[in-house]
């Protein structure tokens, strides 16, 4: 990471040639099907085949794993441009990223040549099991168990709203192993979808992110071999509370895009479009309009990378950071999205242009990994700490 005396993160010229070679694949491999991707809500495997052939499907994997090493703010700029043009597709690095931070932060090194060396090869995706419907915020009240028989795990219960189900070939889910112990009574496990007792649901029909599947995990009796456990019994859940500070500046890194995607179509169109003799781009009121959506993305840009390099850096104040960096560029992705379909009027709200489709996306992000209102309170709670 190129760090300046002053500890701030600082652009490198690699980053700028990843942000290069991103955006080329985006425009000419996943745009084109962004729009098919989301009214059939398929999976985009045009997407996922183009970033693997690249290598930036999961470029956060350490190198002595077969991954590409890439520091988190590489992997924040790679999630950004894929979002520019189709948030559903930018779900495939997100997510690679979520499901195997846990792993990479707290596994065995059996466990990590276990799983992480097809991940780096994009063989296999990984996702994130830690919501239950009756455990969202409050995910320590999670019901799904697991109890050790001889030298199995065997799990049961339901995980929720897991995204990229049915696709990834890993899970990492987290089940109460201690119910005497609260959250110091959770654990972690790496769960494949060969195991036994393992079943995905049906897909959730949303409002967004049409092109990611969206799915619940069924365990029942599910049978894993004891040392897929991911770090010690009882660590599980600070283990997920450490991932998300990794995982959170990737969510704000969506936001940043889908947030640039609508700000580039909304400048394009005010140029073209005329009213009362003049391009609509010519009023004030619309200029205004396109300054404040500027502003904002630029500055929930820096603030993601800042919070990048914090995680990156190991410093103590990751966790607001990363709180702030998430919460701040979901609020502007959806106040940016929002604009940008007034600045398109009447055909912005029809499905010929790409910003209605950009809104209904953004607002995912102000609600997946912790509410707005939960890194609120984080935020809080650490300024009054």
């Amino acid at each position: 990471m190129g760090n300046n005396a002053a500890g701030l993160y600082a652009l490198t010229e690699e980053h700028d040639a990843i942000r290069e070679a991103v955006r080329d694949i985006a425009e000419r491999e996943i745009a084109p099907y962004a729009a098919e991707v989301d009214a059939d809500a398929r999976f985009p495997a045009e997407a996922q085949k183009a970033l693997t052939a690249a290598g930036f499907h999961a470029t956060h994997i350490p190198e002595e794993y077969g991954g590409e090493g890439a520091d988190a703010i590489a992997t924040c700029i790679v999630i950004e441009e894929v979002a520019r043009v189709d948030v559903s597709a930018s779900l495939i690095p997100a997510v690679n990223k979520l499901g195997s931070m846990p792993i990479i932060l707290s596994a065995s090194d059996d466990v990590k040549r276990a799983v992480l060396p097809s991940i780096a090869s994009g063989e296999a995706m990984i996702s994130y099991g830690l919501s239950e419907r009756e455990a969202g915020s409050d995910a320590a009240a999670m019901r799904t168990r697991a109890r050790l028989e001889g030298d199995s795990w065997v799990l049961d219960g339901t995980k929720a709203w897991i995204t990229n189900a049915g696709i990834s070939e890993w899970y990492t889910v987290m089940a109460v192993t201690d119910p005497e112990k609260g959250a110091n009574g959770i654990s972690a496990f790496a769960v494949h979808r060969d195991d036994p007792g393992f079943a995905v649901g049906p897909k959730e029909r949303k409002m967004g992110i049409k092109g990611s599947p969206t799915c619940e995990l069924y365990f029942t009796g599910c049978t894993i071999p004891a040392d897929r456990i991911i770090g010690a019994p009882g660590t599980g859940f600070k283990t997920a509370l450490r991932t998300l500070d990794f995982t959170r500046p990737t969510i704000g890194a969506q936001a940043v895009g889908v947030a640039q995607g609508a700000l580039d179509a909304s400048v394009a169109y005010v140029k073209e479009r005329k009213q009362f003799g003049s391009s609509i781009g010519s009023f004030q009121g619309v200029q205004f309009m396109l300054a404040d959506m500027e502003m904002k993305i630029q500055a929930a840009r820096h603030l993601v990378y800042v919070a990048a390099a914090a995680g990156e850096a190991g410093r103590p104040d990751v966790t607001r950071v990363s709180a702030s960096a998430k919460a701040f560029a979901s609020d502007v992705a959806m106040q940016v999205t929002t604009d940008a379909v007034q600045l398109f009027g009447g055909a912005g709200y029809t499905q010929d242009f790409p910003v209605e489709r950009m809104m209904r996306d953004a607002k995912i992000t102000q609600i997946y990994e912790g509410t707005n209102q939960v890194q609120r309170m984080v935020i809080a709670r650490s300024l009054l700490r």
